[in-house]
């Protein structure tokens, strides 16, 4: 069980988070930029009320991905995993993102993205969950929030 990439990418394909847990198969696309151009291709068309929230991304690589208000959460996982577990935790990381910002939004991301990859760090190491319980992650990210 492996996460292979977290993307947060907003309406316009701007990446707003990114982390890599492998290294990328650049056997169909020569860049990274050109690799998650075409991942946000692929979600963005989607109908987000009618389809579901995995795709068949490529051999190796199903994506997982949901959408909260302006931004796409998406997670690269392995193809053999199973996908519900995945959406709980962008959901999970969605919902400790808001209780730490206080209602979370693009800009929250964008002047304090060194807190949401703390939070994210916190959730995911080399590619595996670390931590499902919203309350503890919310104290260790407390904790070291006044380190700062």
């Amino acid at each position: 069980m492996s996460v292979q990439f977290i993307i947060c990418l907003n309406k316009q394909g701007i990446v707003r988070l990114l982390r890599w847990f492998v290294k990328l198969d650049t056997s169909e696309h020569a860049t990274h930029q050109e690799y998650i151009q075409h991942v946000f291709k692929v979600v963005s068309q989607r109908d987000h009320r009618h389809q579901s929230n995995f795709i068949e991304f490529s051999e190796h690589t199903k994506l997982v991905h949901k959408r909260y208000a302006g931004l796409y959460f998406i997670m690269g996982v392995d193809k053999g995993d199973e996908e519900l577990i995945y959406l709980s935790q962008i959901h999970l990381f969605v919902e400790v993102l808001d209780s730490f910002f206080g209602n979370v939004c693009e800009l929250d991301i964008l002047f304090n993205f060194y807190k949401a990859y703390m939070v994210m760090d916190e959730m995911f190491v080399a590619g595996e969950i670390q931590s499902t319980s919203k309350q503890q992650l919310l104290e260790r990210i407390g904790e070291l929030d006044k380190l700062n």
